[in-house]
């Protein structure tokens, strides 16, 4: 994290995402603040709250993606939840504080799946005698001479050797797998409390005895679950609970989707009279509190909450003044032109046109793109947000969807090996259905 500087986190997100500059820099502040907060002496440190975010754009502009890409550049604990799936306490649905138990949650699995790939080696070892013991089991030592258990052991070494050249790999064995006595059962509890349900789940799973099921599977898938097996036993997990909820209040951040869906003009009739009341729940959340999760107490001071919203209908400011203030940073994301279509299309790692290009090597088929062709995808795809509904970035897959329609459909062909698409041909393919409004609104 020391190297990670704000310039260089917004170049990392530059390789994923076109534009938006004032967004990627905000966030680019936000996250070079923890590691700045870090090395503060410990007083002061617990007073320095992060820089929430709200992040004003249309759909398609990349609002969803900044968020997650900043979360993996840092390897940090990220979950994206909409603000309009939760309400009021004592309405139907889900309770805000859910968003803190599945961020511990991921935590978790992110915790374990590291500490699992430092003891691949040593799991995979203890596997492959487990293997072993399987194909050639032991004799009893204690009725064998010194000279019988020499050689054993030098057979034995004969025969791991084998194993290891792969020799085996092909020939079945028969294995015990550890399963749940109820795999199937799910428990049904109130609405909205999600954190009991699990608990009794989770009680239950302990409560009932684990039995044990034979399996019958070659060398190489029986080595997949003993590795796994293996590496789960090598692994303290009341240590990675430990770290996993110290690194979730630490470096968690929370994308808070849709908000704008919960912010309403004051006085507002209809089905949404919780609306306020959902605000003032993810109030405290965002404030800064102690949640109870299954894996302990987790407290909400400095996880870093990222707020997006279309904000068409209403107003960053008809949020209720306590929670805007707990979103201090606000930036305007810009919408999408044709030049930032083009660049969308090219530029990235994850470019819609090599994701393409991708798929039909599947098949081998050589697709190029001409540069007249991506200019002719991008304008159309401009065109469309214009007339119709603006999702942004996500017009594109749509257009390319209807414009490689038959090719796709009509592969694998031997006779097809090479496709070179240029203007005309985006144009004799999208033309007739972006020129017929009728068709238009059902298929782009």
């Amino acid at each position: 994290m020391k190297e990670l500087t704000p310039k260089k986190i917004v170049r990392e997100l530059d390789k994923y995402i076109v534009g938006q500059t004032p967004a990627k820099k905000s966030v680019a502040i936000a996250l070079r603040n923890r590691w700045r907060r870090q090395q503060i002496d410990k007083p002061l440190r617990e007073e320095i709250s992060p820089n929430n975010i709200i992040l004003i754009g249309s759909t398609g502009v990349g609002k969803t993606e900044i968020s997650r890409r900043l979360a993996t550049l840092v390897n940090a604990p990220f979950v994206k939840v909409e603000a309009s799936k939760f309400t009021e306490v004592g309405y139907v649905g889900r309770d805000v504080e859910s968003m803190i138990r599945d961020l511990v949650e991921v935590s978790v699995k992110q915790e374990k799946s590291e500490r699992e790939k430092t003891v691949l080696d040593q799991a995979r070892i203890n596997a492959d005698e487990r293997i072993l013991e399987n194909l050639f089991p032991k004799s009893d030592t204690s009725v064998m001479s010194e000279e019988a258990i020499e050689r054993q052991e030098r057979t034995r070494d004969k025969l791991r050797k084998r194993l290891l050249a792969g020799d085996y790999e092909n020939r079945i064995i028969k294995i015990e797998t550890k399963s749940s006595a109820m795999p199937l059962m799910q428990v049904m509890g109130p609405i909205g409390m999600d954190d009991i349900t699990g608990n009794i789940q989770d009680m239950l799973s302990n409560v009932m005895p684990k039995q044990n099921k034979s399996q019958r599977l070659k060398v190489e898938e029986a080595r997949e679950v003993f590795i796994k097996e293996e590496a789960e036993k090598l692994i303290d997990m009341d240590d990675v609970i430990k770290v996993a909820v110290q690194r979730a209040e630490q470096n968690g951040i929370i994308f808070l989707d849709e908000i704008d869906k919960i912010a309403g003009a004051e006085n507002s009739g209809g089905p949404d009279v919780s609306r306020e009341g959902v605000q003032r729940d993810i109030l405290p959340i965002v404030e800064g509190c102690t949640v109870s999760t299954k894996y302990g107490q987790l407290k909400t001071d400095h996880v870093l909450f990222i707020a997006a919203g279309a904000f068409h209908v209403s107003k960053p400011s008809d949020l209720i003044p306590e929670l805007q203030g707990r979103f201090p940073i606000r930036v305007e994301m810009n919408n999408l032109s044709k030049a930032d279509f083009v660049k969308i299309l090219t530029k990235p790692k994850n470019a819609l046109i090599t994701q393409y290009m991708a798929l039909l090597k599947a098949e081998q088929v050589e697709l190029t793109f001409l540069k007249d062709a991506i200019n002719e995808i991008a304008a159309i795809a401009t065109e469309l947000n214009e007339k119709m509904e603006n999702i942004g970035a996500r017009r594109l897959h749509t257009v390319m969807t209807s414009l490689l329609e038959d090719i796709l459909f009509q592969l694998p062909d031997k006779k097809i090996t090479v496709m070179k698409l240029d203007k005309k041909m985006v144009q004799e393919k999208l033309s007739d259905i972006s020129d017929d409004e009728d068709l238009r609104r059902y298929i782009l």
